[in-house]
């Protein structure tokens, strides 16, 4: 409690990007998981996550506002033993109604059908692996500019002092037409040079050019072919302080063109 018998107020919480990767790496324990459990255990315990995934793309902005959100397996082709992950973390209709109205005049639905995707619980499975904190998703508008989603963001950031951890989930490099799916891969020179080029503007503040990134030339093109993957690092950044560090907890390029960079700030 506060001096006043008040209750006291929250740390401010961290904002984090993961590179999720290949939805093997749920039930997969390699380095990429392993350090995100990690950062889990480092982490101060949020009363709650707001997920921005990769894979709620959709043209609308919206929330989940389920009190018990389904898993979601939007994927196909792998083995059986992925399809029975379930990632029973409750919902949050409080936070829903708390971003809409951060998020006004932007129109914001509140959605009870989606759940958690893959985007989300394949990565929080091992950061949070007891499942215990609500989890409330929030959609990329596909219909929208970087900027907007940037803007976005920086609406969202008084949420760190309230005790949510906002976790941004795609891949900075996503190319998965040149995928090496099953095997062991080189990086090609094109994805580790946007990965660099990005790390380097991460730590000179330079959010600018990675919301313009379609004139960062080849080596973007490349990398962000779709938008999709690359957009949920705009609100992370978008949700950074001014004054903040960023660390990169988590490297590597997997496949020869997925970026499993995570970015970490606060």
């Amino acid at each position: 409690m506060g001096s006043q018998g008040q209750p006291a107020v929250p740390d401010r919480m961290p904002v984090v990007f993961l590179g999720h990767g290949n939805p093997m790496n749920a039930i997969s324990r390699n380095g990429y998981t392993e350090t995100w459990a990690s950062v889990g255990r480092s982490l101060p315990r949020p009363k709650v996550v707001l997920a921005v995934s990769a894979h709620w793309y959709v043209p609308a902005t919206a929330v989940t506002v389920a009190a018990n959100p389904r898993t979601i397996h939007d994927f196909g082709g792998f083995p059986p033993e992925l399809y029975q992950v379930r990632y029973p973390a409750p919902g949050s209709p409080e936070l829903a109604g708390r971003v809409r109205d951060l998020l006004a005049p932007v129109p914001v639905g509140l959605d009870d059908d989606w759940g958690l995707d893959h985007g989300t619980w394949s990565v929080l499975k091992h950061v949070f692996p007891e499942a215990d904190i609500p989890v409330v998703q929030l959609s990329i508008d596909e219909r929208q500019p970087p900027q907007f989603h940037y803007d976005l963001g920086q609406r969202l950031a008084p949420l760190r002092d309230e005790g949510v951890l906002v976790v941004g989930s795609g891949n900075i490099v996503h190319n998965l037409r040149l995928y090496a799916w099953g095997g062991e891969a080189a990086p090609f020179d094109w994805a580790k040079r946007f990965d660099e080029r990005a790390r380097e503007l991460m730590l000179a503040g330079d959010h600018a050019a990675l919301i313009a990134y379609d004139k960062l030339g080849r080596d973007a093109h490349l990398s962000i072919p779709t938008p999709d993957h690359y957009l949920p690092l705009l609100y992370v950044l978008g949700l950074r302080g001014t004054d903040e560090k960023v660390r990169f907890p988590v490297e590597g390029i997997d496949g020869g063109s997925i970026s499993m960079l995570a970015v970490l700030a606060g």
